[in-house]
């Protein structure tokens, strides 16, 4: 498994995180008028007519063999049908906020999903503690709702906890799936189309969409920035750093997508960060330090040299 990142997929990383931590936004918006699985729907929909047409017109194509089908509904399954399900119904109860920290969780589960399959040998001490310091990092930027919510609906944080895991899950398959040969935009286009697919006959049965008035145009407009922007342009980017960088390493987004989205909350609607929003981006900072590894080896080396020049 790969310790660091280069320059290039941390600025892939970073932009990912700012693109999925405004999707906690546009799904507030959303469920004022939609009901939980029409959102979903509409969302790996839109995003697989567009991928779909890069695909034929980048002169791509798509499989149709079973065993690739099979894997594009398992990572479809794994990676969005499933979390956003859980995730949209648990924002129907709990907060956007506390929605994020529990997706955190997302790297813990990567770790253990790679160690309990025998992928991932060894957990060093650098990840264990850059682990740690970034949850703690997330839980104090969101600050005390934190703990209020932990005393609310139980069952949507252990949705939102399972939906966490299943990403972890799909990190992993995900990247079994690239090594069969397929393109990152090709993997992008079927998982999104196998979503579609496992979750029409759920919508046409739970919501019956034909008797839903027509959303206002906030509401259709949050709805396409999750399919284009949260979901196509994120999946594109989400596969090419899986493809160099590997599971673990692309989960820290979890870690970054909170502090994407106070940033962007500070520059574009006006809102002040407090100390403990500073200390927290301090906090999971040092956390994705800690996991990447190249800081204390930078610090190791520094130590080295000064003991070679003493002596």
């Amino acid at each position: 498994m790969k310790q660091t990142m280069n320059l290039q997929e941390w600025g892939l990383l970073i932009s990912l995180a700012i693109i999925w931590g405004g999707s906690y936004f546009f799904v507030d918006i959303a469920l004022t008028q939609l009901p939980v699985f029409s959102i979903v729907l509409l969302r790996v929909a839109g995003a697989a007519l567009l991928l779909f047409a890069l695909v034929y017109m980048l002169g791509q194509r798509m499989p149709f063999n079973w065993p690739a089908w099979r894997g594009m509904l398992c990572i479809g399954l794994l990676n969005n049908a499933a979390p956003f399900c859980l995730i949209v119904w648990g924002q129907t109860y709990i907060s956007g906020g506390l929605a994020s920290v529990l997706i955190a969780m997302t790297p813990v589960f990567s770790i253990l999903v790679l160690r309990g399959l025998g992928i991932e040998k060894q957990i060093g001490a650098g990840k264990l503690v850059g682990l740690v310091l970034g949850i703690t990092g997330v839980a104090v930027i969101i600050g005390p709702d934190v703990f209020a919510g932990l005393k609310g609906d139980l069952t949507a944080q252990l949705a939102i906890l399972l939906a966490a895991f299943s990403y972890a899950c799909a990190g992993v398959y995900g990247k079994r799936l690239q090594g069969q040969g397929y393109s990152t935009l090709v993997i992008t286009a079927g998982q999104v189309t196998a979503s579609t697919l496992l979750l029409l006959p759920v919508v046409l049965w739970a919501d019956q969409p034909w008797l839903l008035p027509m959303p206002d145009t906030n509401v259709l407009l949050a709805v396409a920035a999750l399919a284009l922007i949260c979901t196509a342009l994120a999946y594109i980017i989400y596969f090419r750093i899986l493809s160099t960088a590997g599971p673990t390493n692309l989960l820290l987004v979890t870690f970054l997508a909170p502090v994407s989205a106070i940033s962007l909350g500070a520059v574009f609607l006006g809102q002040s960060l407090s100390a403990e929003h500073y200390l927290g981006i301090l906090l999971v900072g040092a956390g994705l330090l800690a996991i990447d590894g190249r800081a204390v080896k930078l610090f190791a080396g520094s130590k080295v040299n000064q003991q070679e020049v003493m002596k």
